[in-house]
């Protein structure tokens, strides 16, 4: 047996371990599919320290796949569904990918992205609907050996941020050596459910794509220290509901965003939710509004938690309910994992309720780095073990973290992180453009909108016409959030007296007059 699952089988082997949107699953009959997929990558020469990447939907097979990477030894890049074929064959090269698991929903996505890389790919297709093109999931289940693997050892996932100078680059924990002993994982699973306050005998929902660090994180960990959990391939308001009261759910992980359209919902919907089985819900990947964060104590009770943190970070500082009640406003006190700095353009430390840049220092000795990428690595270090992700805040004298601007540009979406330079990098291939600046502003739904500055080349007129074949010329290359919602046309832009762009006095006019800048 994987042996994550050792206690979970010896005592619910077969109670349910996984409901989806296909089914569901027992304890035992996942142990057996993860044993057997790990055999048969194996038996197909893939071995412990190759890199395998996962193209693939909330369903049973992410977890049956990546547990089994997790116990092989293997590095795993989660790639998003959202991407286009350009952004995932990157991801592919640029990990080292000798193997691509990809569900039939993506299929064409996983075939095209395998033609325009630059490595063999060995395809393995999860679904019905695999058609011949590479190993069949199942098919490779089948002629593999159920036993427990020999030779477990730790593998590691690595996600893709979106770089600020370009494309995404791969980050993952220095402190998790590939093909380390297993022990490191059991112990990293079980200090984070203590931590998260998770009830192992309960089961946890997950809405959000967990190619994404914080559905990852606050789904594996939980079911990974024994609870039960409900994935579905995306996000509905009213059927979380009626998962949350039909199946006794006592764990959940949302974004902004959820609250907001679950605050949308038609009262009657509202009113006939009990929700009495939850017992934990958090959120993390953006900055919470306060009235709708205060709307969400007040329909589900002091039960909401946050968690700022970062794939670059780790999870920084946490707040529950009550806490947030006090200090409305903040995102928490350092995790017990974590040391939060505030420090001026120096690098010198900053007093309470002065603003400064925020960062992250961890307590236990870990580190992240940049998958073949030292420069960067080094970039995103202040000193050694402390990284920043960009952030402006200050501390308040009882340790609170309040979180007040954006130093870089990244624009948080309905709580995905986009980077301005690739789409701007993107925009300025196209013949019209002279130059671009591409930025965020406020959106009541998702936070942040993309919106797109563009100043024309000679000859070409603003209009209409051209934001839509800009529009469409961003769709052809970068995934559709990426794509901006809106584009204007000044007939200059705010610049220094040695040519550097003054982006802030584009973006600014959207803010005036609200209380955040994030």
């Amino acid at each position: 047996m994987a042996r994550l699952n050792a206690a979970q089988l010896a005592s619910k082997g077969d109670d349910i371990a996984i409901i989806d949107d296909r089914g569901s699953i027992t304890w035992r009959a996942f142990d057996q599919r993860v044993n057997r997929f790990l055999n048969g990558l194996r038996a197909r020469g893939h071995e412990a320290g190759a890199t395998v990447a996962v193209l693939c939907g909330n369903r049973c097979e992410f977890l049956e796949v990546t547990q089994a990477l997790f116990h092989g030894g293997y590095l795993y890049p989660p790639i998003s569904w959202h991407f286009t074929p350009f952004e995932a064959a990157h991801i592919l090269d640029d990990s080292g990918s000798s193997v691509l698991v990809a569900d039939d929903d993506h299929l064409q996505l996983a075939l095209d992205s395998i033609a325009l890389a630059e490595r063999p790919i060995d395809l393995i297709v999860l679904g019905d609907r695999a058609t011949g093109r590479g190993m069949a999931y199942e098919d490779l289940l089948a002629e593999a050996s159920p036993a427990e693997p020999e030779q477990q050892s730790l593998g590691a996932v690595m996600m893709y941020t979106s770089g600020t100078t370009g494309r995404p680059r791969g980050v993952r924990s220095a402190r998790m050596p590939l093909g380390g002993d297993i022990e490191l994982g059991e112990l990293a699973v079980h200090g984070y459910s203590s931590l998260f306050g998770i009830d192992t005998s309960g089961r946890t929902l997950v809405t959000a794509p967990m190619y994404h660090g914080g559905p990852y994180l606050f789904g594996l960990v939980p079911f990974a220290a024994g609870c039960s959990i409900v994935l579905r391939r995306r996000f509905d308001a009213a059927a979380v509901l009626r998962d949350i009261d039909e199946l006794a759910i006592t764990n959940a992980y949302f974004v902004p965003t959820h609250f907001t359209r679950l605050l949308r919902l038609p009262s009657e919907l509202r009113a006939r939710f009990s929700g009495s089985s939850l017992r934990s819900v958090w959120h993390t990947a953006a900055p919470c509004p306060p009235q709708v964060k205060r709307a969400m104590i007040d329909w589900w009770g002091p039960i909401l938690h946050e968690s700022y943190a970062a794939s670059d970070a780790g999870v920084g500082t946490m707040i529950s309910s009550g806490e947030w009640l006090e200090k409305p406003g903040s995102v928490g006190r350092a995790s017990p994992f974590t040391e939060i700095l505030i420090i001026d353009d120096d690098g010198n430390a900053l007093a309470a309720g002065e603003k400064g840049t925020v960062c992250f220092k961890n307590r236990l000795g870990g580190d992240v780095m940049y998958h073949n990428d030292e420069l960067k690595t080094a970039q995103a270090h202040i000193a050694p073990g402390v990284v920043t992700v960009g952030d402006v805040g200050h501390l308040d004298r009882d340790g609170y973290l309040f979180l007040s601007d954006r130093k870089i540009d990244m624009i948080i979406s309905g709580g995905v992180n986009i980077y301005p330079a690739e789409i701007e990098a993107h925009l300025m291939s196209h013949p019209s453009v002279l130059d671009v600046a591409v930025f965020g502003i406020p959106d009541d739904e998702l936070g942040e909108q993309v919106k797109a500055a563009v100043l024309v080349a000679d000859g070409v007129e603003p209009s209409s016409l051209l934001a839509a074949t800009l529009t469409e010329y961003c769709r052809s290359s970068l995934a559709g959030y990426k794509v901006p919602r809106s584009f204007e046309f000044p007939g200059t832009f705010p610049r220094t007296e040695t040519g550097k762009l003054f982006k802030r006095m584009l973006r600014d006019p959207y803010w005036k007059g609200l209380n955040r800048q994030i």
